[in-house]
């Protein structure tokens, strides 16, 4: 397990409730929320970064694009899941993308004003967005430490391990992730194909190391897991 990743963990759908301008009373009247058809980019790389984005409904691709048009995913983010933060450090450009995954996916923006007044007094909320940040930055130091030092196998082991570390729920011995990821949205975010990563999680089930639905992926124990 990542440890390091666990301490760094907060549930990230609580901020739901404190950023969503619906939720909070002094912007509720004045805010809309987006809507985008499966597949339809909500930014691009090189667009504007001006606000911070909020999935409310729907699933969100964030990735970039290789020299050679080749797509990395760096994440995929589903309720309550925030996106496009580094806007908030001073990024002025957006050097990824972000790319709706499913049909009526719903989007809660917030301007960079906005958000700094919610910020200027709630120092929770400062601190959970610092956590974001970091936590998002180690994660892409993770993907690329495991795509460019790990074989196909060890890169989706890994990369339950470090699910089991950032939202898993420990069921006795075994640890419960809830997720909606396919295996090809696993392929993506590992570097691999959806067939290895079929054949992958079979061999661990099999092994009765780990058991999995549309719905959850299921560890019997972490520590046996390799």
């Amino acid at each position: 397990m990542n440890n390091t990743a666990a301490l760094w963990f907060f549930e990230s759908v609580n901020l739901y409730n404190t950023l969503c301008p619906h939720k909070v009373k002094t912007m509720e009247g004045k805010h809309t929320y987006n809507y985008y058809k499966k597949d339809q980019f909500i930014y691009f790389p090189e667009d504007a970064a001006q606000e911070i984005f909020m999935v409310v409904n729907g699933r969100v691709k964030i990735g970039n694009y290789l020299e050679d048009g080749k797509e990395v995913v760096t994440a995929i983010l589903s309720t309550g899941e925030i996106f496009g933060e580094l806007a908030l450090a001073g990024e002025n450009k957006r050097k990824d993308f972000a790319q709706a995954m499913d049909a009526n996916t719903t989007i809660c923006p917030l301007g960079i004003d906005d958000l700094k007044e919610l910020m200027k007094d709630n120092k929770e909320l400062s601190f959970s967005l610092l956590k974001l940040v970091g936590l998002r930055l180690m994660k892409v130091e993770r993907k690329l430490e495991l795509l460019v030092f790990r074989d196909a196998r060890t890169r989706i082991v890994e990369f339950l391990k470090d699910a089991a570390s950032w939202k898993g729920k420990k069921v006795g011995f075994e640890t419960m992730i809830p997720t909606r990821l396919t295996h090809k949205d696993i392929a993506a975010l590992t570097g691999t194909s959806w067939q290895t990563v079929t054949t992958i999680l079979n061999e661990l089930k099999e092994k009765n190391l780990i058991n999995f639905d549309r719905k959850k992926i299921l560890i019997r124990d972490l520590e046996k897991l390799a």
